[in-house]
C-alpha cells in the first residue's frame, strides 16, 4: 500500500496472512517519533484485520533498524507531546501492543539491529537474523541507557552477565554469536531471511512453534545469590574504570530493579531514568563527539569538489621502528599490500618481528586467528633499497624526527617513485614544506600523522600544505577508512593541530613542578580529571629523546610562549630514558609498574637552579582543580591560535582529535566543547591571572581575549561569531 507523506512505515498483507511492516527511513531506518507513530498505525490495522495471521517487522533495504535517531539526545530536540510521559513507547506500544498482542510477531533482522531497533526487535515473540547483521545495545556510549526494554529484556535472553557485557561496552554481535546466547532463534542467508520469517510467523500463530514474550522469562536469569554476585562483581569493575560519569551504574541499578521487583517495575525505572540520562551534561558531551567524529571528514574546499578516491594498491614504509611496524600492522590487517624498507638486515629483521609481535598479541585476544596471522604476514614484504618502489601508489615514512633525514628520505623518494604516488609523512611536528624543499613534487607530499600504537589508536590526522593537491586528500581519506581510522584534516604548521595543541600540556607541567608542585600529584589530578595518564607519566611511555626533540620544534617556532625547562635533559643526561629503560619520571619494575621514584627531587632542584626560579608556596599545596586548570588552560589557549589561524577548520575537529588523539575523556565533549561549558570569561580571566605571575606562557592569545570580552563561544566559527554579534 501506498504511504502518507509522514508515514514512515509500510503495510503490505500477503496471500499466506502475514502482515509484513517495514520501516523505511534512510540511511539506516532510525527510529523518530514519526516511526513510532507510523508504527502504531501499523501494528493497530494489523491487529484488526481478520485476514492477518501474523505479523512480521523488517527495514527497508537491508537494514533492520539503527536505532533512535541521535539528533533527539542531548535536548537537541523535543520529543512530541504525547511521547513525554515515561514509559510511553516502551510500556503502552512494545509491551501492550507489540509482545502482548492477540497476534505473534516475528523481526527479520539484516544488516543492523542497534538500540531501539534491537529493542523493537526484542518486543517480538521470535527473532530471525542474518549470520553477519550486527546486533547491540550502544546507548551507553552516548551517554544514555536503553530505554526501551532493552535493560528488561536482554539478560531474559542472552542471560545476566552477557547482557550486562553487551550493555557496559556497547559492543554489537553478529547473528552467528546471537544465535549461540539465544539473542535470536535462527540464523539464515538474506535471500531466504523473508520467507522464513513469515512462515516461522505463521507457525507460531498455529501453536507450532512456541509462542514466547521475552519480558517474562526467567530461565536465563539464574539464582537470586547469583543475580546478586553478578551485580556486586560489576559495579566494583565499573566504579573503578568509569571515573566521572553516572549513567553505567544507573543501568546496572535498572536492570537490577527488574530482576528484583519484577520487570514492569524495571521497565518504569529505565523508562524514568533514561529520559533524564538524555538531559545529562555527560550525554550531551558524547552525542557532540558522536557527530563530530561523522563530520570530521566532509573538509570544505576538499571533499566537496565532487573528486572521487584513486585506487591504491601496493604502500611502501619506510622505517619499521615503533611507529613504523604499527603503522605496518594497521595497513596489512585490512588488506594492503605493504613494502617495508629498512636501512640494514638487522633493523629490518626487527622490524618484521614488530609487526608480526602485534599480530601475535591480536590472536591472544581473540581478534584473529593463527590462520590469518600467516595470511595477514603473507602481504608484507622487506626490502632494503628503493628498487622495489616503481609501482607504490602510496609511500608512509615514518623515520626518527630529523629534518635533514626527512629531506634526503623524499628527495629519493621522488627519484624512485612513479608520479602518481602519494609522499605521507607520519612526522608528529615537521612543517612538511621543509621536509619537501628538495623535491619537486610538493602537490603530493601530504602529513599522514598516526598515533602509537598506529594499529590499535583509531585517529589518523591528515596534513596538507597549501600545495598538497585535494585528489591526495581525498584519497588520504579513503585510505584511512579503509584502515577503519577516524580522519581529521588540517592544514600544515609546526606540531600540526594535535600536537600543537598539546604542547603546553608537559610544559605547563613543568611550569608547576619548578614552582613546587609534587609532579605525582600532577598526575593524580589529570588522570582524576579522565586523561588515561598525567603529563609525567606519558612523558615516561613516549621517551626522553621524543619529547626533547618535538620540544626543540616548539621552542624554535614559538620560543616567546614556550616554557624552558631543563628537567628532561638533566634527567636523560643521567641515562634515564623514561619507560624503556625503567627509569624516567618514575622507576619502573620487570612487569613495568610505575612507582614514584624519590631520586627525582634532585633533579628538579638542579632544573629550578637552572631556570632561576624559586618554590612559590602557593603552588605547594595547590588545589586538584587549580592543577587541572593551569594544565589545559593553556591547551585551550593554544587551540583558540589553531582555530583563529585556520589550521583546524572547525572547532569539532579539535575536539575529536583530542578525545581520539590524546585520550582527553569523551565525556568531557572535547577540549573546546569542555572549555566552552566553563565561559571564555572564567579561562580567561585565569591565564590572565597567571601570566602576570608566571609569565607570557600563560599570556591570552587575541582570539581569546576577543571571545572573552564578548561572550561568544570558543567554538562558533568566525561568521557565526559575527551573525551572533
Amino acid at each position: 500500500m501506498s504511504r502518507e507523506a509522514k508515514r514512515t512505515t509500510v503495510l503490505e498483507v500477503g496471500d499466506d496472512g502475514v502482515a509484513l511492516i517495514t520501516i523505511v527511513n534512510p540511511p539506516v531506518n532510525a527510529l523518530t517519533a514519526d516511526i513510532f507513530r507510523s508504527l502504531s498505525e501499523s501494528y493497530e490495522q494489523a491487529l484488526g484485520r481478520e485476514d492477518v495471521k501474523a505479523i512480521v517487522v523488517m527495514g527497508a533495504k537491508g537494514i533492520f533498524c539503527g536505532g533512535f535517531d541521535v539528533s533527539g539526545f542531548g535536548g537537541q530536540t523535543r520529543r512530541e507531546e504525547e511521547q513525554t510521559k515515561p514509559g510511553y513507547t516502551s510500556v503502552d506500544f512494545f509491551t501492550d501492543a507489540v509482545e502482548a498482542a492477540m497476534k505473534p510477531s516475528v523481526a527479520a533482522i539484516d544488516g543492523v539491529a542497534l538500540g531501539g531497533g534491537l529493542e523493537l526487535a526484542m518486543a517480538c515473540h521470535a527473532r530471525i537474523s542474518t549470520p553477519t547483521a550486527r546486533l547491540g545495545l550502544p546507548e551507553l556510549q552516548l551517554g544514555v541507557i536503553p530505554g526501551l526494554g532493552g535493560t528488561q529484556r536482554l539478560p531474559r535472553l542472552v542471560g545476566l552477565s552477557k547482557s550486562l557485557e553487551m550493555m557496559l561496552t556497547s559492543k554489537a554481535v553478529e547473528g552467528t554469536e546471537a544465535y549461540s546466547l539465544g539473542l535470536v532463534d535462527a540464523v539464515i542467508s538474506p535471500n531466504e531471511l523473508l520467507p522464513t520469517a513469515r512462515k516461522w510467523a505463521l507457525d507460531i500463530s498455529q501453536c507450532r512453534r512456541p509462542w514466547v514474550a521475552s519480558l517474562y522469562r526467567t530461565d536465563r536469569l539464574g539464582s537470586l545469590e547469583e543475580t546478586r554476585q553478578t551485580l556486586r562483581f560489576v559495579r566494583s569493575q565499573v566504579k573503578n574504570q568509569a571515573l566521572n560519569v553516572k549513567h553505567p551504574l544507573i543501568c546496572i541499578d535498572v536492570v537490577e530493579e527488574g530482576i528484583i521487583s519484577g520487570p514492569r517495575a524495571g521497565y518504569w525505572k529505565e523508562a524514568k531514568e533514561a529520559q533524564q540520562l538524555q538531559q545529562s551534561y555527560t550525554t550531551k558531551c558524547l552525542v557532540h563527539v558522536f557527530f563530530a567524529q561523522r563530520g570530521a571528514s566532509k573538509v570544505p574546499g576538499i571533499t566537496d569538489r565532487g573528486l572521487m578516491p584513486r585506487q591504491v594498491n601496493k604502500i611502501a614504509v619506510l622505517g619499521g621502528g615503533l611507529m613504523g611496524s604499527g603503522i605496518v600492522t594497521a595497513l596489512i590487517l585490512n588488506n594492503y599490500s605493504v613494502i617495508l624498507k629498512e636501512v640494514n638486515e638487522k633493523y629490518l629483521h626487527a622490524g618484521i618481528g614488530r609487526v608480526r609481535a602485534n599480530l601475535e598479541s591480536h590472536v591472544k585476544k581473540g581478534k584473529i586467528t593463527a590462520e590469518k596471522l600467516e595470511r595477514t604476514m603473507s602481504l608484507l614484504r622487506g626490502v632494503l633499497d628503493y628498487e622495489s618502489f616503481i609501482n607504490v601508489d602510496l609511500v608512509i615514512e615514518a623515520v626518527i624526527e630529523d629534518v635533514s633525514l626527512k629531506q634526503h628520505i623524499f628527495a629519493e623518494l621522488e627519484k624512485y617513485c612513479p608520479p602518481y604516488c602519494i609522499l605521507a609523512s607520519n612526522t608528529s611536528t615537521i612543517d612538511l614544506t621543509i621536509i619537501g624543499e628538495r623535491t619537486k613534487s610538493l602537490d603530493r607530499i601530504v602529513g599522514a600523522h598516526f598515533f602509537s600504537p598506529a594499529h590499535v589508536m583509531p585517529l589518523l590526522e591528515i596534513v596538507h600544505t597549501r600545495h598538497t593537491s585535494p585528489q591526495v586528500v581525498v584519497d588520504l581519506l579513503n585510505i584511512g577508512k579503509k584502515m577503519k581510522k577516524i580522519p581529521v584534516v588540517v592544514r600544515n604548521c609546526t606540531g600540526f593541530a594535535v600536537n600543537r595543541m598539546f604542547f603546553p600540556y608537559r610544559q605547563a607541567a613543568l611550569l608547576l613542578v619548578e614552582r613546587g608542585t609534587n609532579p605525582y600529584r600532577i598526575d593524580n589530578a589529570i588522570t582524576k580529571f579522565g586523561m588515561p595518564m598525567g603529563p609525567f607519566r606519558l612523558a615516561d611511555l613516549v621517551g626522553f629523546g621524543v619529547a626533547i626533540a618535538t620540544g626543540m620544534q616548539f621552542l624554535e617556532n614559538f620560543p616567546g610562549r614556550t616554557y624552558k625547562s631543563m628537567l628532561i635533559p638533566i634527567l636523560q643526561e643521567d641515562k634515564r630514558a623514561g619507560e624503556s629503560n625503567n627509569k624516567g619520571f618514575y622507576q619502573y619494575d620487570q612487569r613495568r609498574k610505575a612507582t614514584p621514584d624519590p631520586d627525582l627531587e634532585k633533579y628538579i632542584e638542579k632544573a629550578r637552579s637552572i631556570s632561576g626560579v624559586t618554590v612559590d608556596p602557593k603552588l605547594v599545596n595547590v588545589a586538584e582543580n587549580d592543577i587541572v586548570e593551569m594544565i589545559f588552560f593553556p591547551v585551550v589557549n593554544e587551540a583558540c591560535r589553531i582555530l583563529a589561524e585556520g589550521i583546524a577548520v572547525k572547532a569539532a575537529d579539535l575536539d575529536i582529535a583530542a578525545v581520539m588523539g590524546m585520550g582527553f575523556p569523551s565525556y568531557r565533549g572535547g577540549v573546546v566543547f569542555w572549555a566552552d561549558s566553563l565561559g571564555s570569561k572564567h579561562i580567561c580571566s585565569r591565564l590572565d591571572e597567571w601570566s602576570k605571575m608566571y609569565g607570557d606562557f600563560f599570556k591570552p592569545c587575541p582570539y581569546l581575549a576577543e571571545r572573552a570580552a564578548k561572550g561568544i563561544p570558543l567554538s562558533l566559527s568566525s561568521d557565526q561569531a559575527n551573525s551572533r554579534l
